[in-house]
Parts: C-alpha cells; sequence; structure tokens
C-alpha cells in the first residue's frame, strides 16, 4: 500500500475533481499510455495499469468517497473490499444511528449495515481500446490484457494457510457485534456495532494464507479475448459479463467494461450509420456523364454520374452505410444498414497547351445560351444592378 501513488496523481487531477474531469483525464491518459498505441513498452503498460486502477476507484462514487476519507486502506481489497466495521470516523454516526434504532425501531445506523458474510458482488473492470475505422464498421476480436482479483487457489478463497482455519472471534464471540451502554439525558441506552477486531464477520483467521495474505482473493494477470461487434462507433462500451473480480464470500463476479476509441480514416466520415465520402470526376465525366467507380466499405461499386453534373453534386448510394440492430413492431431484431453519400468534385485541367486552349476556345463558341442554366441568373444581376 506504502508503495502506491496518490490516484488524483496517477490521473493528473487534484483531490475534489469532478466527474467529468476524472472520465477527461482518464481518457487522456488512456491515449498516452494505451499498449496497443505502445506495442512492447512494459512501462507504458504499468502505467496504464496503475490508470486504470486510479479510475476505477475515482468513477465510483461510494469507492471515490471512501479513498478521499481514508486514502488507500478505504478500497484496497485487503480490506475485505471496503468494509469499514473497524474505522472510528464513522463513530459518531453509529452512535446517532443506535440511538435512532433504539427509540424507533431501527432503519437507520447498525440496523442498515450490510453482512460483511454476505456474498458480495465482484466490482466491475473498466479498461480501453482502440481500433480501426474498417474494424469498428465490420466488427473484429481483440485480445485485451488485464489485472483480475480471483480466488486463491492455495486457500480456496478461506483467506487461512493450509491445515488452518478461522477461528470465532475473542472480541464479539461469533456474533460480529459488540454491544455498548452510553449514558443520556435520556437514560442508558444501548447499541451496537461492528467488531474492530474481526470487522464485523465474527471470525479471525491466525494463520493467514501466505499467498493471499488472508484476503482470500490475488491479483492474476489475464488476456481476455473480446468480440467487437460490427457497426460499434468511437466512444461506446462493451459489457463483458462475469469478467471483472471475482465475488466475496461465494458473490458473483462482476463486469468487464471496454471502452472503444475508432481511429479515423482518412477517407470515410463516419456520421450515425451514414458514411460520407468526396471523389474526384474529369471535366468531361461532368460533362458528358460517365459511369464511376465509388469505394465503400464493402469494395467498390459503380456509380452512375449523369451529364451535366455540377461540382459539389452529392450521390446516395443506398444500403452501403454502417449495420445497426433494429427491432419489427413484432419484437424480432434484423439489421439493416446506413446510406453512403457521395460528393463529387469536378476536376478542372490545368496547364493547357496553345492547341488545347485553341480547341477549348473553338468549344466554347459553339455552345449557345441553351447549352447553359444561366440565363435566369444574368437576368437576376441586371435587376440589382438597376436599383
Amino acid at each position: 500500500m506504502a508503495d502506491k501513488r496518490d490516484f488524483y496523481e496517477v490521473l493528473g487531477l487534484k483531490k475534489g475533481a469532478s466527474d467529468d474531469e476524472i472520465k477527461k483525464a482518464y481518457r487522456a491518459s488512456v491515449k498516452k499510455y494505451h499498449p496497443d498505441l505502445h506495442p512492447d513498452d512494459k512501462e507504458c503498460e504499468e502505467k496504464m495499469k496503475e490508470v486504470n486502477e486510479a479510475y476505477e476507484c475515482l468513477s465510483d462514487p461510494d469507492k471515490k468517497s471512501r479513498y478521499d476519507q481514508f486514502g488507500h486502506a478505504g478500497v484496497d481489497p485487503s480490506y475485505g473490499g471496503g468494509g469499514f466495521g473497524g474505522f472510528s470516523g464513522f463513530g459518531d454516526m453509529g452512535d446517532i444511528g443506535d440511538i435512532f434504532s433504539s427509540f424507533f425501531g431501527g432503519g437507520f445506523g447498525s440496523s442498515s449495515r450490510s453482512n460483511p458474510n454476505a456474498p458480495r458482488r465482484g466490482q466491475d473492470i473498466q479498461t480501453e481500446v482502440t481500433i480501426d475505422f474498417m474494424e469498428a464498421c465490420n466488427g473484429t476480436v481483440k485480445d485485451i490484457k488485464i489485472s483480475r482479483m480471483e480466488k486463491c487457489p492455495d486457500c480456496d478463497g478461506s483467506g487461512a494457510a493450509p491445515g488452518a482455519y478461522a477461528e470465532t472471534c475473542s472480541e464479539c464471540g461469533g456474533s460480529g457485534q459488540v454491544k455498548t451502554a452510553q449514558r443520556t439525558p435520556f437514560g442508558m441506552i444501548s447499541s451496537q456495532r461492528p467488531c474492530t477486531r474481526c470487522g464485523g464477520k465474527g471470525t479471525v483467521i491466525s494463520n493467514p494464507c501466505p499467498k493471499c495474505k488472508g484476503v482470500g482473493r490475488i491479483s492474476v494477470p489475464k488476456t481476455i479475448t473480446v468480440n467487437i461487434p460490427a457497426g460499434i462507433d468511437d466512444g461506446m462500451t462493451i459489457r463483458d459479463r462475469g469478467k471483472g473480480h471475482c465475488g466475496i464470500n461465494g458473490g458473483p463476479s462482476g463486469n468487464l467494461l471496454v471502452n472503444v476509441n475508432v481511429r479515423p480514416d482518412p477517407f470515410f466520415e463516419r456520421d450515425g450509420y451514414d458514411i460520407y465520402t468526396k471523389i474526384p470526376i474529369t471535366y468531361s465525366q461532368a460533362v458528358l456523364g460517365a459511369s464511376v467507380k465509388v469505394p465503400t466499405i464493402d469494395g467498390s461499386v459503380n456509380m452512375t454520374v449523369p451529364e451535366g453534373t455540377p461540382s459539389g453534386k452529392v450521390f446516395t448510394v443506398k444500403g452501403k452505410g454502417v449495420q445497426k440492430s433494429s427491432r419489427n413492431n413484432n419484437g424480432n431484431q434484423y439489421i439493416e444498414r446506413g446510406n453512403q453519400y457521395v460528393t463529387v468534385n469536378v476536376e478542372i485541367p490545368k496547364n493547357l497547351n496553345k492547341t488545347q486552349k485553341e480547341l477549348l476556345k473553338k468549344f466554347e463558341e459553339s455552345l449557345g445560351e441553351n447549352n447553359y442554366n444561366r440565363k435566369s441568373f444574368v437576368d437576376r444581376v441586371k435587376n440589382i444592378l438597376k436599383q
């Protein structure tokens, strides 16, 4: 614990930072240290683990509150995942709660505290992965390295050394609660609070497991294969159920939450499930019309450009956008696709030689007014000049 850096320092924040500030700092740190961007860089890999641990704590309001009060001791797994039966910082609230409980029959204080021996769900693990644009459109599979708390194999999660066992707590007699009596203006008030020796569990381990130090769980490096579905967008999160930290007291495992970053593509742009592209066409293709090849995420397709197409004209290629999952009126799921919108830019020829220029002038002279759609424009200009 003494070797751990302050979580706020890890993310480059000041204590008391807002949720938005924490999230922005985390994303900035991921882009700086993520192993996908720094392959075979052990230092970045270690810093990424440190960043993930800091964000996992500070992004959870309950853990953040405990960390702000007690530091690493408030969230370290060796303290039972944050059970605070032994901390005196809650003493005043416990006294008030016990008095209310005595007078009004509970609903406040110790009666609402959770049973430390009850099964508890494991914590979620948050991490990130960066993929290419085409991988996001078509789907892919990625192997992600994480550190996950798992049941200690040496003690099978009991926390006791081989051959040892948990003993009844001598302080509370195995109840997990210690009764006290206080003199108040109303007389003697009896109350109870979790035992500080056993943390409310009712048992203590005098000979803890050497591998897990009595916690019952150890941190294990794992490589998780994550299926990234087709159509995922930048900033979306994949939830892989049961791949987070293992539970406590037989509780279920948490989830693995993978935030997806998508690298921009030099040719395609995405807006929702539609894709936008720009392609050049020649002057003659715009004037005479042509069939041109247009790249899509599925490969090239032929698109008809009619004669007289102006630069900047947008064409729609239906069904060549990103796929999305929808449901019909009967609740049945089906896949549909967005569209691709293609903007054509007419390339004007440059550096014409003398012969080409003469031919172009003759071509221009051969055209009459009917070949241009500019008569109405000329009339509007004349009307403006008359004003």
